[in-house]
């Protein structure tokens, strides 16, 4: 049975294939398209997808959307009433949105499938959420927590799942939302909003929680963790525009942060504020989960909703509070995964179909062979090495590593969600403290704070970071963890030691990439130290890289070293040579920015 999952038309569009059960593609179209953050309909990930399934549209069973747009239609008109007349510009702005696109959706996928509508059906956004998580677990049964900004009513469930069912015992509504809370917040650093909000988490160790009680006087928060915005502080129910209302910076005593002053400086105010933030979002999830294991007895919980992307919250809900005995976070918890819960919803929740394998890779992408690397780099006229033999290949990437280089690593199929996770990566050695600046100011191009993960081999995780048993933890195979350094390693690890001595680790199997397990295990033998720092393949602004061309540019573009595109070398000198040629470089399918006038 073929369960196509569709995500799309609000952002981070996406597509997965589900096949008797297990989950055998699943990719964002952004990756495609190379739009960031892309909403349109996802043509270029449903086409791989159903390739990589060897099927066609024809073989499909069911196509399943993850919300239900009908019910999204009622919630902006019913806000827009509800605001009138100062969501007069949202309303007419969203209505023609509606109106044109977004209430015929059905006709529309219909028509540009070549399926009957029949084969057509609508999963609520949070069950979207819900199922993503739990039918890809390793669980039986599960407490499940879904947590974001908003569906189509609801900004977060409690639920359970059992086997192939799952309920949803309580849902908290719009505009009441602690996934909106945090993105306030976002907007009044300055950071942009469903793309700023991981900045903030990366800046708040910096600073200290001093405006907390300030928080709570915007908020009511239930025992069981429900809130109730006081909504004169907000915009975001009737403005296309602000967030926050001139009451939010009145309270705080400073007005939001303009994001054209740019946001690399770390600003003790503004870094005070994300440290506040983050421990409310904090304590409020903290007494969700109490609840939730109050009421259903279950000592699991599946996390989902953008909110989950919250690593620090995660690692305390199990390490630090102890709340549950074990967690699973599906690898895209936000709403790219709704096209992987949405298909999983259908197959196993409404037709009853037996439970698939736990999802234990990430590496749902596409890949390409040594032919095709091949061929790209000779049609463009790039120098390259071949090492054919993988143990004098990872020696070399590791000796490179430990010289100091800092090298792009393409490697097999691209990861599913938005972490770089050993397939789409650039790499460097964890030891070198000035790593961290260079990364960031000539390679990312992007704000100093920032920090950087670390690439551990699961056999040594929990000698470097607090991570008892880490091979039954899942979010850390999917860096979903940030978990403390071990205080006698810090000074080993400065490049990825985070200001408050954490690191969002990544573990590292050998079962799931053995590629990237034996380069860094060789690192390891070399230095004592089986790390490396770890942050995806991309330039700021832009999507992980997808095929040999966007490498080759970002690499080209970028004060990278080395790439290595499987066991493939090209050398920072080629990039110069190709500059002297002075042409542009293009082939049929991809192209590659000029890197000359």
């Amino acid at each position: 049975m073929n369960i196509l999952g569709l995500s799309f038309y609000y952002h981070d569009s996406s597509a997965a294939l589900v096949q008797d059960g297990k989950l055998v593609a699943a990719a964002e179209e952004e990756r495609f398209s190379r739009v960031k953050h892309d909403s349109g309909f996802p043509m270029l990930a449903l086409e791989f997808v159903c390739k990589h399934g060897r099927i066609a549209l024809h073989d499909v069973d069911y196509v399943v959307f993850y919300e239900k747009p009908f019910v999204k239609f009622e919630r902006m008109l019913l806000s827009a009433m509800a605001t009138f007349p100062r969501s007069s510009a949202v309303f007419r702005e969203s209505m023609q949105r509606w109106i044109s696109d977004k209430l015929w959706i059905k006709s529309m996928m219909a028509q540009r499938l070549g399926i009957p509508g029949s084969k057509i059906l609508f999963c609520d956004h949070h069950m979207s959420h819900a199922a993503s998580s739990f039918f890809t677990s390793h669980f039986q049964e599960s407490a499940i927590l879904t947590v974001d900004g908003a569906g189509e009513w609801s900004t977060a469930t409690l639920g359970m799942g059992r086997d192939r069912k799952i309920e949803i015992l309580k849902e908290l509504r719009f505009p009441h939302s602690l996934g909106l809370l945090y993105s306030a917040f976002t907007a009044y650093c300055g950071f942009e909003i469903n793309e700023g909000e991981y900045k903030l988490m990366g800046m708040h160790p910096y600073g200290k929680p001093r405006f907390v009680d300030k928080i709570y006087e915007l908020i009511e928060v239930g025992e069981d963790g429900s809130l109730w915005h006081d909504m004169k502080y907000f915009a975001y129910h009737y403005s296309r525009d602000s967030t926050l209302t001139e009451a939010f910076g009145q309270h705080f005593g400073r007005p939001a942060r303009d994001p054209k002053e740019g946001d690399k400086s770390l600003d003790p105010y503004y870094c005070d504020m994300a440290a506040s933030i983050q421990l409310v979002t904090e304590q409020v999830l903290f007494k969700m989960a109490r609840y939730l294991r109050k009421e259903t007895g279950s000592k699991n919980l599946c996390l989902a909703g953008g909110v989950a992307l919250n690593s620090v919250a995660n690692y305390k809900i199990w390490h630090q509070e102890h709340i549950f005995d074990d967690i699973y976070v599906h690898p895209a918890p936000g709403d790219d995964g709704g096209s992987v819960g949405a298909a999983y919803w259908a197959y196993n929740h409404v037709l009853g179909q037996p439970r698939g394998p736990v999802l234990t890779t990430p590496f749902l992408g596409s890949e390409y062979s040594d032919d095709e690397i091949r061929a790209f780099l000779e049609k463009n006229s790039i120098a390259y090495e071949q090492i054919q033999d993988d143990e004098k290949f990872y020696d070399f990437v590791a000796h490179k590593l430990v010289e100091g280089a800092v090298c792009g690593w393409f490697r097999g199929r691209f990861e599913w969600g938005p972490r770089a996770l050993g397939a789409r990566s650039i790499i460097a050695d964890p030891r070198k403290s000035e790593m961290k600046e260079k990364l960031n100011s000539t390679i990312k191009f992007r704000e100093a704070f920032r920090p950087f993960a670390p690439s551990v081999t699961v056999e040594a995780a929990n000698d470097f970071f607090d991570i008892p048993d880490a091979a039954r933890h899942h979010p850390a195979r999917f860096m979903l963890y940030v978990a403390p350094v071990r205080p006698e390693k810090r000074a080993l690890l400065p490049a990825i030691t985070h200001e408050d001595g954490s690191g969002r680790l990544q573990t590292v199997f050998k079962d799931v990439s053995p590629g990237y397990h034996r380069m860094i295990e060789r690192f390891g033998e070399l230095t004592g130290v089986p790390v490396v720092m770890n942050t995806s393949f991309n330039l700021k602004g832009e999507p992980i890289v997808e095929d040999p061309s966007h490498a080759f540019n970002t690499f080209s573009l970028s004060g990278l070293d080395y790439l290595f595109m499987n066991n493939f070398v090209v050398k920072a000198d080629a990039k110069k040579k190709i500059a002297e040629t002075r042409f542009s470089l293009r082939h049929e399918g991809d192209s590659v920015t000029s890197m000359v006038s």
